[in-house]
């Protein structure tokens, strides 16, 4: 499937310094093992490919719990958008970037913690809100030379998040709470209200198909 969209994608855009590619959908659908494979397969096709998390954006617990929001971390309103938003168009420049990364195991964004180098051309980055048609998230879809959308039924994400969460020391009802408490309303938030992607993919059957806006 990588191969596959890697050659939907094409090549950079000429007079750009750096072609950013965007994969987006619910938690749980397998944004970030896509994500992975797709940055190789433009490696083995002689593009130097790195992958942004958009994770590494979550705000810290003291913030979150001081505004209200710990219970709902990952909903679109616990990121930083702002500074999202401008390492987007920072790494347009083509220029090095330092980023964050989320460390899932302790639930913590880690500032400064990798490098995406200007010999990096195509950026693959993945999140949850990549495609979310809703202020100030909708403004990021110009930003993408090329987007996929993953979908995938609500019980096997449902299944996958609880399977996560137990995966992360929590006993099985408690995961199940995690779940259901916030990472499925977050999962419908992004199924419901998304903007149209280059390319839809369904992770139940393997199949890809052009947003119809894109037919």
């Amino acid at each position: 499937m990588a191969r596959r969209l890697a050659g939907l994608a094409g090549r950079p855009p000429e007079g750009t310094a750096r072609r950013l590619v965007a994969v987006a959908g619910p938690p749980g659908a397998g944004k970030s093992t896509l994500a992975e494979a797709l940055a190789q397969a433009f490696g083995e096709a002689g593009e130097a490919a790195e992958v942004m998390p958009m994770d590494g954006f979550h705000l810290d617990n003291g913030l979150l719990a001081a505004r209200g929001l710990l219970a709902r971390k990952g909903a679109p309103e616990t990121f930083d958008f702002a500074g999202f938003a401008s390492a987007i168009a920072r790494l347009r420049d083509g220029g090095e970037l330092i980023v964050p990364v989320f460390d899932r195991s302790r639930e913590m964004a880690i500032a400064g913690a990798r490098a995406i180098g200007p010999e990096v051309r195509t950026v693959v980055v993945e999140g949850n809100y990549l495609l979310l048609d809703e202020e100030p998230w909708r403004a990021l879809a110009a930003a993408w030379d090329f987007s996929a959308f993953i979908e995938l039924p609500e019980a096997e994400l449902e299944r996958r998040l609880i399977a996560r969460w137990e995966g992360y020391g929590y006993a099985p009802e408690a995961a199940r709470q995690k779940a259901l408490g916030n990472d499925i309303p977050n999962a419908r938030r992004v199924l419901q209200r998304r903007l149209p992607a280059d390319v839809v993919i369904d992770q139940a059957s393997g199949d890809v198909r052009p947003s119809p806006k894109h037919r």
